[in-house]
């Protein structure tokens, strides 16, 4: 039976051998094929004819691979400095992104960085003897210095210890000693620069805050939270336009710019789930500031279309349906523009409870902007694990700008397209449930790297996703900015009693909905019997319905201010539905 080429090629060229120990440590163990070159068989005849294809074959080569799975921790920071960087590659920037979860950066430090050299031997000592070992020690400061250059460059929150910075400190002098004037040290330098510069101009805004937030606060009198809120809105509607006044593009740009940033900030190693899943526990608000940002962002865009959708009561139908068909061209653009953050968090306010209940609004919006808003939903679907938005990210990923006139077929465009900006919240939910199905320590008490190399699997992505969406090149429009600023936001409860004021329940429907306690990026799961309680992230699942058409009736009369502050103010008459727990 013949096999051709294709065929050969079509094996795995990595294949799973087993495992290896080694002084306390386990490798995992593949055999690596390689092809090494195309042959022809020799024989008589004229060398220049023709071969057939079935005449052919591949010669491969067949080569042992080992990447370490578990070990203790002095062997891990030893396999940083003697480790094989071909055999296994991935070894150096999966522990420098993830030594957070298990490890502090000091610790590290202290068992990464080499004593001094021992003093020169006294004479009659063998000479070859000490020229040997001095080698050997120059060789372990090169590779000590290469691996602090890449987690200088590569992570430099890491040294991030205000107000003295003494783990930075420590490199700066090793490597004044190590590698005096190289790189290294050039970029040591100036990380600290960059620290004490930024410690001093927090501390000058700080005291400008303060100096501008005590005599005009104490000038206050006492008056109801509520009624300020909305003297506030009033004078932020009279002071300049609305956010809806911009048009769509404006609005979606300025969302993306403002996305963009915060996810640009992202630290990768603050999306780990060990430390994720810790930031509601007492004690905890300083863990994960710069994802807490972004989740923040996200809500604040939510809050934003709620607020516009509700806040003024006394609108007809047609008029707030308006106002959602605006909200989904928006979310549109935002895909345009390949936002998947502003993108979802617009769709989860239309698909809150609040807005979703509208009958009478969605009965007035336009079948396009219908048909629109469901394509946008189905994108995340919470059907087999959000694979959906798992698809069209990956699709976004691989999309090639358009290539220049000179340029070869199947050779690199010439420039990417920008993004996309992710959910974040997608890749905090598989790290989440990573760190929940894999242990931390095995039998031994050896590391588990292997759960490491899965995680670094997942930040890797984030990271390539960070540097594609340096190629954005939006600008700040101020007034787009000032008037998402001065959005007036309603908080969950009083969005949804402004929904019942605006459409109040059917008095044939006995079961109302019940009011969301969360429209965030943040919500809880209840895992596995006998595991604990682990939060996850997410936001309200994608409705299976389309927006409810009109229903046949009058609309309820046009409330006045002071009717609508009572009946906000004021909670329902009659016997109140248990709040929703966060499970």
């Amino acid at each position: 039976m013949e096999r051709t080429a294709g065929k050969e090629l079509a094996l795995a060229p990595l294949q799973g051998w087993g495992e290896e120990t080694e002084d306390g440590a386990v490798y995992s163990v593949s055999l690596r094929r390689q092809r090494s070159q195309r042959s022809t068989p020799e024989g008589p005849g004229d060398d220049q004819a023709a071969i057939p294809a079935a005449d052919t074959f591949l010669q491969y080569r067949t080569s042992k691979v080992r990447a370490l799975r578990a070990a203790r921790l002095e062997r891990l920071v030893h396999e940083l400095v003697s480790g094989d960087r071909e055999q296994d590659p991935g070894f150096v920037p999966a522990f420098l992104a993830t030594h957070q979860a298990f490890v502090p950066t000091a610790r590290v430090l202290g068992f990464l960085l080499p004593p001094p050299p021992p003093p020169p031997p006294p004479p009659g000592v063998d000479s070859k003897r000490a020229e040997r070992q001095d080698q050997s020690f120059s060789k372990n400061l090169r590779a000590v210095v290469s691996v602090l250059g890449s987690w200088l460059r590569d992570h430099p929150l890491d040294f991030r210890d205000p107000p003295a910075h003494q783990n930075l400190g420590s490199v700066r002098i090793f490597l004044d000693w190590a590698a005096p004037g190289g790189a290294e040290a050039r970029e040591a330098e100036k990380l600290l620069e960059d620290f004490l510069e930024e410690a001093k101009r927090e501390q000058a805004e700080e005291e400008q805050r303060l100096a501008w937030a005590g005599p005009l606060r104490a000038a206050q009198s006492p008056r109801s939270e509520f009624v300020e809120d909305f003297e506030e809105e009033e004078s932020h509607s009279s002071e300049g336009p609305e956010l809806l006044d911009f048009s769509v593009d404006e609005v979606a740009e300025q969302l993306t710019l403002m996305d963009v940033e915060l996810f640009l900030r992202v630290r990768t190693c603050e999306c780990l789930g060990s430390m994720w899943s810790q930031r509601d526990r007492p004690g905890a608000a300083g863990i994960s500031p710069t994802v807490r940002a972004t989740v923040a962002q996200f809500n604040a865009v939510t809050s934003c279309v709620l607020g516009s959708v509700l806040a003024t009561p006394g609108l007809a139908a047609s008029q707030r349906a308006q106002r959602i068909e605006k909200w989904i061209r928006i979310a549109q653009r935002c895909r345009e523009l390949r936002n998947f953050s502003s993108l979802r968090a617009i769709l989860s306010a239309l698909q809150s409870n609040p807005i979703y209940r509208l009958k009478r609004s969605w009965g007035a919006v336009s079948r396009e902007a219908l048909s629109t808003f469901r394509k946008l939903s189905q994108i995340f679907s919470d059907e087999n694990n959000h694979l959906s938005c798992r698809a069209v990210l990956s699709q976004e990923e691989t999309t090639e700008g358009p290539h220049d006139d000179g340029c070869l077929p199947g050779s690199l465009p010439s420039k990417l397209p920008p993004g996309p900006v992710p959910y974040l919240g997608t890749f905090l939910t598989d790290l989440v449930m990573l760190d929940t199905a894999l242990p931390d320590m095995l039998k031994g008490n050896l590391i588990n790297f292997e759960k490491r190399r899965k995680e670094w699997e997942i930040l890797a992505r984030i990271q390539q996703l960070q540097q594609r969406c340096q190629l954005y090149s939006l600008s700040p429009r101020p007034p787009v900015l000032a008037a998402l600023r001065a959005q007036h936001q309603l908080s969950e409860e009083q969005s949804y009693r402004v929904s019942r004021v605006i459409e109040p329940p059917a008095a044939s429907c006995p079961s109302s909905p019940r009011i969301r306690r969360r429209i965030s990026l943040t919500k809880c799961l209840r895992s596995c019997p006998g595991r604990r309680t682990l939060p996850l992230v997410g936001v309200p699942g994608i409705h299976p319905h389309q927006p409810p058409v009109c229903l046949q009736g009058l609309l309820h009369p046009v409330l006045e201010t002071e009717t609508l502050l009572l009946a906000v103010l004021q909670p329902p008459q009659g016997p109140r539905a248990p709040p929703t727990s966060c499970l």
